[in-house]
This record gives structure tokens, sequence and C-alpha cells, in this order.
């Protein structure tokens, strides 16, 4: 066999692939592993805490992150939070030293909330990697902690003279953010539990403490809050809060069968050129909104560092959560609509819709727009349907809008008002001055 021969048989040498055993076993462990990240559980009503999607993050940041307090499993350890942390052991023997008199002691709690364990792991979308009694200890210190802050908020129990966590102003209004973040919760459940083994005598429900604690930042009427002190079923404090701004009468409105998909509504500017008016009106929620005779009736709202926390993790959690409807998604995508710069925001200013602790115009038009960005919702069967619907259709409405755009364009300011009416008057002369003109080369 010659050279060329030889090597091209070696060229045409078949090899025979064949598995490795190693990366077989490895596949095998794969195949019997469960998803940790986005654990199977996240998919079941039963789970209600959640990591927050990237894609939010990107947009909004970290309004999803605790600034000065853990609550729960996913930021706990985390260095800037251990100042807080060093606190909650402090309210713990508070805690501990005011129900001795009952016979009860911190083994108590932990063997109350022991059965507690495997619910509660199913509340969140991820894995807990923390062995039963760290997870149990973790949450029987944050659950007292947080009754604690509670009762000393509304003054259940005594608030020491030197406490720096009240002497000191600027950490009340984090703690008040920090504990309505959807990553920074346990289970309502578990707080529940530990309440009713040391409740004190005469104190207040639960749900009335901490929707007064957070009244310190909506100020809503009393009348308003006393409707969920007992007809609410939390699954943590978010939930809580965002519950109790769902109006008890609050209707899934749809649209006619017979008419086509609603659209997302143009923004104010464009509105008020087809005579549609938007208008402040009286309501125990800012989420009660209508459309009657041209006009937007919404109730105000404050939008401050407060309110732009819960607005960005009430919407995580409707995100999230698939049996949660996604009431505060529609209302912010509407209010996405409406704002498309500064000057929107500034008509809803003027209008007393919106009241601004937030910064400037252009910042509060940021926040909506952002908000509004990879958010998903059915509008179809949103509680605002109709009203898209509706609005969409009289902004398409024939002759009255051109009415308005003419009313808009000529009648909205003085300025616009006296330009229009010297151009009559001068056309109306013009004219006058023509027809004498005529008349008088026909009498000659």
């Amino acid at each position: 066999m010659d050279i060329d021969t030889r090597s091209c048989v070696e060229e045409h040498t078949v090899t025979i692939w064949e598995v490795k055993r190693d990366r077989l076993t490895a596949m095998q462990h794969k195949l019997s592993d469960t998803p940790k990240l986005l654990s199977v559980a996240a998919g079941r009503a039963t789970c209600s805490i959640f990591k927050v999607p990237q894609t939010l993050i990107n947009v909004n940041g970290k309004s999803y992150h605790p600034t000065i307090v853990s609550i729960g499993p996913f930021h706990h350890g985390e260095s800037h939070l251990e100042m807080i942390e060093e606190h909650k052991w402090r309210y713990l023997r508070q805690l501990l030293n005011r129900i001795q008199a009952k016979g009860m002691v911190l083994e108590d709690l932990l063997r109350a909330v022991q059965p507690l364990e495997l619910t509660a792991r199913e509340c969140y979308s991820t894995t807990i990697p923390y062995n039963t009694d760290e997870f149990i200890e973790m949450l029987v210190l944050d659950g007292c902690f947080i009754i604690e802050l509670f009762r000393k908020i509304g003054e259940v129990v005594e608030v020491g003279d030197s406490d720096p966590l009240f002497n000191m102003s600027w950490v009340f209004s984090f703690f008040l953010r920090d504990l309505i973040r959807l990553e920074n919760q346990i289970p309502f459940f578990v707080i529940e539990r530990l309440f009713d083994l040391t409740k004190t005598p005469n104190s207040p429900t639960l749900v009335k403490l901490v929707l007064d604690f957070f009244n310190k930042a909506v100020q809503r009427p009393d009348d308003v809050l006393e409707k969920y002190y007992s007809n609410i079923k939390p699954k943590h404090l978010l939930d809580l809060l965002r519950s109790s701004f769902l109006p008890h009468d609050l209707e899934h409105s749809t649209k006619p069968d017979n008419r086509p998909p609603p659209h997302i509504i143009h923004n104010i500017s464009k509105l008020q050129r087809s005579g549609i008016k938007l208008k402040p009106s009286e309501a125990e929620s800012f989420l009660v909104v209508n459309f009657k005779h041209g006009v937007i009736h919404m109730p105000p709202i404050t939008i401050d560092d407060f309110m732009c926390a819960f607005l960005l993790n009430a919407v995580a959690y409707e995100q999230c959560h698939s049996g949660c409807p996604k009431i505060f998604t529609t209302y912010v995508t509407l209010v996405d609509c409406l704002i498309n710069t500064s000057k929107d925001v500034g008509l809803l200013c003027d209008w007393n819709i919106i009241e601004n602790y937030l910064g400037t115009e252009a910042e509060v038009a940021t926040f909506f727009n952002n908000m509004g960005k990879d958010i998903s919702f059915d509008i179809d069967v949103s509680y605002l349907a109709r009203l898209f619907d509706n609005v969409n259709r009289h902004y398409r409405s024939g002759r009255h809008v051109q009415w308005a755009s003419f009313r808009y364009t000529y009648f909205n300011t003085p300025w616009s008002f006296i330009s229009a009416l010297a151009a009559s008057l001068l056309l109306i002369l013009t004219v006058a001055q023509t027809v004498y003109t005529i008349l008088g080369y026909t009498r000659s």
C-alpha cells in the first residue's frame, strides 16, 4: 500500500462516540433535582412571597429591596441590615420579659411556630436554604419584632424614653417602606400565631394595629379602615395593605361582547382636544375611577416615597401571584396612559388629582412611565375595561370631537380667545368694507 492510499484510509477512519459514565451520572442527578430559584410551589395559590422578576428590577431599581430591616429569608443576613437585626433581639427580650407573668418562655414561641414550618416554606417562590431550626428561629425573631413594633406604635405597650428606633425620626419612614416590600415578608398566619400567644389585655386586633401603623403614611379616615378590621384574610403585610384599598363594591367590568377589544387610551393632552375632561372625585380608594358624560372622575392620590414603594410592590405582587386580580396593575396602566410628559403631570396637579411630594413633575412622569413597563394583564377582563372602551369610543366619535378640538385650539387661553376674536372682527370689517364698496359701485 502506497503512502497516498494509507493517508486516505486514515482520513476516513470512523470514531465511535461513547457516553461518558461520569457525565451520565451527573445528568441522572439533575433529573432528580427540583427547581430551587423558582420552586414548583411558586405556581400554586398558596405561594404568596416572591423574588421580584429581574425585568422589573432593571426598570425600577432597588425599590423591592429592604433598606434597613430584613423580614423573612430572602435578605436575611445582608450586611447593611445588621443594625436593626441587633435591635430585633432587644425587642424579643422585652416581649419575653412581659409574658413571663403568663409562665411563657422562648421555647413556647418556638414550639408554637414549628407546626407551621412546612406551610410557611410553601409560601416562598424559592427553596429556603435554612434548616428547620434556623428557619423557625428566623420566623419567631422577625414575627415578634413586627408585633412589638406595631404595639409600641399603637401605644399598646410602653416605649422606652431612650429607644433609638423611636427617637431617631428617619428610622420610622424606612420601616414603613421596608415592611411592604414583596421580598421582605413572612406569612401572616405566623404573625397571627405569635400575636395570639403573646396578646396583652384589651389589645386591639392585629389587623387594626397593622392598618393603623401604615395609616401614618396614607392617612385614611377611621371609618374607612374599620370596614377591613374583621373582613380580611391577608397573606402578608403587603397583601393586607393592598386589600384594604380594594373597594367592597368594586365591579369587574368587562367590555360588551359585540365590541372590538379596547385599546390603551391617549394621554391627557390629546384627550383634552377631543373634549374629554378629568375631574377629582370623592371615594374611599383612589382605585375607584369612572367615566361619565365625557368626564373621567379620579379620586386624589398622594405621590410620595411611601406611595411609590407601595404601588411598585403591589404591582409586582399581582404580576407574580397567579390568583391575584390585577387591580393595581390596571390602575397604574391607566395613569401611565394619561401621563406622557411633565405637562400631563402638571395638569393632574392643577386639577387636584395628584398631590406631588415626590419631586419635580418630570420625576413623577418618569416614575409612572417606568412602572408601566414590562407588566402584563388582560385589558378585556380588567376592572376598568369598560372605561377604556368608552373613553376610546368617545375619543373617536365625530362632530363633537371636531368642535372640542376647535374650542381647545382657539378658546383654551385668554390670549388665544382674544386673538380669535380680533381675527373674527377683522374678517367682519373686511367683509363689511367689501359689501359697501360693491354697493357704492352698483349705485354709481
